[in-house]
């Protein structure tokens, strides 16, 4: 007989950190559409789709597979009261001598700078080098995303460097700045808390 594996769950002091259910559509939808303006400067151009019913079941499947699967772990952001904050990934997982995935992450516009992110990336953080097992999570923004660039050196990632034409950001490639939080990191103390 076969062990189900459980659904990951992550719980800090002001949220529950899951994966997506059909049930979060409208949750989702809603403050994708409320807080595209925010968004899209920092993001890949939304298909036309984006906000549809069928996408979001695709990524709700996807998510559970990748979960399953050990290639991803991407998580919504559920306040204690059951408000839909946004969304974090570590993606990309690669085993055996890497041991490493890659950070993605966004907060809807009326949340943003409150600190839910960073309190976010601090549970996935101590998951992936606890019972994930992970050795490095990298992650990278825009040069000029002040607020992105905060909430990684809040939550202890370093600065590594730029990577040229990285990803398609609003319809343009764009240059990224780089990060990474190690699992014994002997770059030097950092004073984020």
């Amino acid at each position: 007989m076969f062990a189900r594996r459980r659904s990951p769950r992550l719980e800090t002091e002001r949220m529950v950190l899951r994966l997506p259910t059909h049930g979060d559509f409208a949750d989702w939808t809603s403050l994708r559409a409320e807080s595209r303006a925010f968004l899209t400067p920092w993001e890949p151009v939304w298909h036309a789709d984006h906000l549809s019913r069928r996408a979001f079941t695709n990524r709700v499947y996807w998510a559970g597979r990748a979960s399953r699967g050990g290639t991803a772990l991407p998580l919504f952001l559920i306040r204690r009261d059951g408000t839909f904050l946004g969304a974090v990934t570590l993606d990309n997982i690669r085993r055996g001598p890497a041991q490493m995935g890659t950070l993605g992450y966004w907060i809807g516009a009326p949340f943003a700078r409150q600190g839910f992110m960073r309190e976010a990336i601090g549970a996935v953080v101590a998951h992936a080098f606890g019972p994930m097992d992970l050795s490095r999570i990298e992650a990278a923004c825009l040069p000029e995303n002040a607020a992105s660039r905060g909430v990684l050196e809040k939550a202890g990632f370093k600065y590594e460097g730029v990577a040229q034409s990285f990803l398609q950001i609003n319809g343009r490639w764009r240059n990224h700045v780089q990060y990474a939080s190690l699992r014994s990191d002997r770059r030097g103390r950092t004073d984020a808390r």
